[in-house]
C-alpha cells in the first residue's frame, strides 16, 4: 500500500470521520475486523489525547507493505495541555491493543503516535 495521510483540525465532530477513515483503510489493508476496531479505537485514543496537549491539528499517514502502520501527530500546538486522569488510560489502552507502540515527546507533551496492527509473524 502506498502512504495515505489525512490531515484535519483537532474537533470532536471530525473525530467520526477520521475513524471512518481508517476502518477503510484497515479493510483495504487486509486486517482482521478485530484489528481494524482495535485501530479505530487507538485512532481516536490518539486523536483525544492530542487535543489534550494542545494541538490544533492533526496529521494521520498510513502506510505498510505487510500490516499496517498509522503514525499521528500533532501540529499547530496553540493552547495549555489540559491535563486529565484519562490520558494515562488512553495512553495504556492504545499499548495494550496495538504493536510497536512509540509515544515521541516535545516538552514533555505528547505530540506524535505511531503504532502497527496486523504484522506478518
Amino acid at each position: 500500500m502506498n502512504e495515505i495521510t489525512l490531515e484535519f483540525p483537532l474537533h470532536s465532530a471530525l473525530n467520526t470521520t477520521a475513524r471512518l477513515t481508517t476502518g477503510g483503510v484497515c479493510s483495504f489493508a487486509g486486517l482482521s475486523f478485530d484489528d481494524a476496531e482495535d485501530c479505530k479505537v487507538c485512532v481516536t485514543e490518539s486523536l483525544i489525547l492530542l487535543t489534550r496537549c494542545g494541538f490544533q491539528r492533526a496529521c494521520i499517514t498510513f502506510s505498510g507493505e505487510t500490516g499496517l502502520k498509522v503514525v499521528i501527530e500533532g501540529k499547530n500546538q496553540t493552547s495549555v495541555a489540559k491535563k486529565s486522569a484519562e490520558d494515562e488510560i488512553s495512553a495504556a489502552l492504545i499499548a495494550a491493543l496495538a504493536e510497536n507502540v512509540v509515544m515521541e515527546k516535545k516538552n514533555g507533551e505528547i505530540e506524535k503516535i505511531a503504532f502497527e496492527f496486523g504484522l506478518a509473524k
